[in-house]
């Protein structure tokens, strides 16, 4: 597997050990590819990790073999490498690593990390989320050009209310759009704004959108994950690389681009020559912080004129205040049978 070897990232040297592992056998990528992938899209990714609690998602033997989320700081973790205290629905808490330069990229790649699932907060405050993220996710039926679709109608709801969205790809058929916001509310608030902006994309496109939590009611349409936003949830980063046998990677687009993106062109070869060229073309997100009202007052009307109210959690989620049974429809009319 090849001696172990040096980089240089940002001032800092990083030892890569067993360079020559193949991790993506259909293409023959192996741990040097990845580790020259993440360099050159250090300045990017680290824009979208800098200071958040992330989670590694590692694949040590490569893609075919086990892979593990590694939540914990590894015990070996570089002083250099800040860490922030996440606190998890069941009330445990841990200590995450919060990448803050490409060198730490360069690191938790040679752990076999592939994929990063930064938490949408900062390590200064990690209660607050500074980031709604919508997640377009095409049910059976459906593929990435429905998820276009619907992002454009997202695009129109966001610049209606004042707010701008940061496109990507999933790395896989989805869309995901980031909206940076003041870090002034709760997890369960930034939900309850994601709720309200699904909600709103059903009433417009009914026949190509849901909200349905159980996908016995989704149908072939796109669904807005809503609880993508809950605490300790995590989407993957811009440029992070997906563990699929074409090595894709999650990549940040202008809405311009979306109609004529595929998002199997976005690969661990194919972004560094796009990057070079045109950089990170999210870069200035940072730049930008939105309220969140004009959302939560939909969100109120919702349920004052329609009796619309809270949506149910992920399955792992202790019962929470005001949110509905949390059974599938046709179980419930069994039971009630």
């Amino acid at each position: 597997m090849g001696d172990a070897v040096e980089l240089q990232a940002g001032g800092r040297t990083v030892r890569l050990s067993s360079p020559d592992k193949i991790y993506f056998p259909a293409r023959g990528y192996t741990k040097w590819d990845v580790a020259q992938y993440y360099l050159a899209v250090g300045e990017g990714i680290t824009r979208a990790l800098r200071d958040r609690p992330t989670t590694l998602e590692r694949f040590p033997d490569g893609i075919g073999g086990e892979s593990f989320y590694q939540k914990r700081a590894p015990k070996n973790l570089p002083d250099w490498i800040p860490t922030a205290r996440i606190a998890f629905p069941s009330g445990r808490e841990a200590d995450e690593v919060c990448p803050t330069e490409p060198a730490a990229v360069l690191w938790a790649a040679n752990l076999g990390s592939l994929t990063f699932h930064p938490w949408p907060v900062r390590r200064g405050d990690t209660d607050h989320p500074d980031e709604l993220r919508i997640d377009l996710d095409p049910q059976p039926g459906t593929d990435f050009g429905d998820a276009v679709r619907t992002a454009h109608e997202l695009h129109t709801l966001l610049d209606e209310q004042g707010l701008r969205g940061w496109p990507k790809t999933s790395g896989g058929r989805g869309l995901h759009v980031f909206v940076p916001i003041e870090p002034r509310w709760t997890f369960t608030e930034v939900r309850r704004a994601a709720i309200a902006v699904g909600r709103e994309l059903e009433r417009r496109m009914p026949q190509r959108v849901t909200t349905a939590w159980w996908k016995e009611e989704r149908g072939e349409r796109i669904f807005v994950d809503y609880n993508q936003t809950a605490r300790d949830r995590t989407m993957a980063s811009a440029y992070s690389v997906r563990p699929h046998p074409h090595a894709p990677v999650s990549a940040p687009l202008g809405w311009d681009e979306l109609d004529d993106a595929e998002p199997q062109d976005f690969d661990l070869v194919t972004m560094p020559t796009r990057f070079a060229e045109l950089g990170d073309v999210h870069a200035d997100m940072d730049e930008h912080a939105f309220s969140l009202d004009g959302l939560l007052e939909l969100a109120d009307r919702a349920e004052r004129d329609h009796g619309l109210g809270d949506m149910p959690y992920p399955p792992d989620y202790p019962k929470m205040p005001g949110e509905p049974k949390r059974v599938a429809p046709s179980r419930a009319k069994h039971d009630d049978a």
